[in-house]
């Protein structure tokens, strides 16, 4: 059920995009409109510590009581949804085969052959292609994408939709969503054909880094780093709990020790992190700069964060929001989407992904 990303060009009947992360759920409800999109609608609802640990559900009928509660507000007019699993959770490599195959012919081959690219028993694992371009090798050969997955990945998200009354149609790689929902910043930045740009997501205990060259993804790493530690200081040291802690933040109304002592001293880290991520990046290629940097993830909205990344690094940096350009829907509080907009990323490429 893996799938990679379509043709943007292609506006196809749209799917719910639902991103479970360690924190929330996020829910994005698109409609296509000619050649682009609208915002109907949007929902965040937050999860319990340890619901999801590191990218996996740990619980998935709270996972599932969640989603529940989330479309209970959203009202969708349709119940097909598209959901991902963490790039890291799977093996994706490009093989050649013989053009002349069917789909049918082909999936027989691979699974046929699929030892040979995959450290797993087959009878664990799920496992989707996709043809590519000719091989310049020989026109007699095609390029494939195989992508294959463990089971127990793709069936605890498929599980926790069921529970929360939604039909799975779509299981995507997070890597493959944020390469299409970076198609709706590409004018905001002016991004050529020959560009490469960074998107780093800091998530709430995650920092994603996705590079993109010509808009297509080139490199992705994970690390262990997050908002959740700004959390844990502010509980820390004004007493609070973790849901007042994050409407504080979000809100203000913290005492003014809070700019000086706890804040700053994240942003410093945030700034250290995204440069340590990118030279990750440069140390495992022949690049040794990108064009623009990207912030997401509900970090990325602190504000002066960006310009303090845009100084230290002497990059251009753009808070991600892939809904600038977009319609938006009556529902849709535009002032919480301004804050909302960064960590929307995945979810907006899952909407985007459609029922192909």
């Amino acid at each position: 059920m893996l799938n990679k990303v379509k043709n943007i060009g292609r506006k196809p009947k749209t799917l719910l995009g639902v991103d479970i992360s360690s924190s929330s759920v996020k829910i994005i409800q698109l409609s296509a409109i000619g050649d682009n999109y609208k915002l109907e609608n949007y929902v965040i609802r937050p999860l319990p510590d340890k619901a999801v640990v590191e990218k996996n559900i740990g619980d998935v009928n709270v996972v599932g009581e969640c989603i529940a509660s989330a479309i209970s507000v959203l009202k969708p007019s349709s119940k097909e949804a598209a959901v991902a699993v963490a790039g890291s959770a799977v093996i994706t490599k490009t093989i050649e085969m013989n053009a002349a195959l069917s789909d049918t012919e082909m999936e027989n081959q691979i699974v046929v052959e699929a030892d040979q690219y995959i450290p797993y028993p087959l009878d664990e694992v799920a496992i989707d292609f996709e043809r590519q371009s000719l091989s310049e090798r020989s026109p007699d050969l095609v390029e494939v994408l195989l992508a294959a997955c463990r089971k127990e990945n793709v069936d605890s998200r498929v599980t926790a939709l069921q529970l929360g009354g939604l039909d799975t149609k779509v299981v995507d790689i997070e890597a493959y969503a944020i390469e299409r929902s970076f198609g709706l910043l590409s004018e905001q930045i002016g991004a050529g054909d020959a560009q490469t740009n960074a998107i780093v997501d800091i998530g709430s205990s995650m920092t994603t880094l996705n590079v993109m060259q010509s808009g297509k993804s080139i490199y992705t790493r994970e690390q262990m780093f997050g908002g959740k530690f700004l959390i844990e200081d502010v509980v820390r040291r004004f007493g609070l709990t973790v849901a007042e802690a994050e409407t504080a933040i979000k809100r203000g109304g913290l005492p003014e020790e809070y700019e000086d002592e706890i804040l700053s001293p994240f942003k410093d880290s945030v700034v250290q992190q995204v440069a340590q991520t990118l030279q990750f990046f440069f140390s495992s290629s022949h690049y040794n700069e990108v064009d623009h940097i990207i912030l997401a993830g509900g970090v990325a909205a602190i504000e002066g964060l960006a310009s303090m990344v845009e100084e230290h690094l002497s990059t251009p940096v753009l808070v991600a929001d892939p809904f600038k350009d977009l319609e938006t829907g009556s529902k849709v509080n535009k002032t919480m989407l301004q804050n909302d907009a960064p960590s929307l990323m995945i979810a907006c490429g899952l909407a985007m992904r459609g029922a192909y």
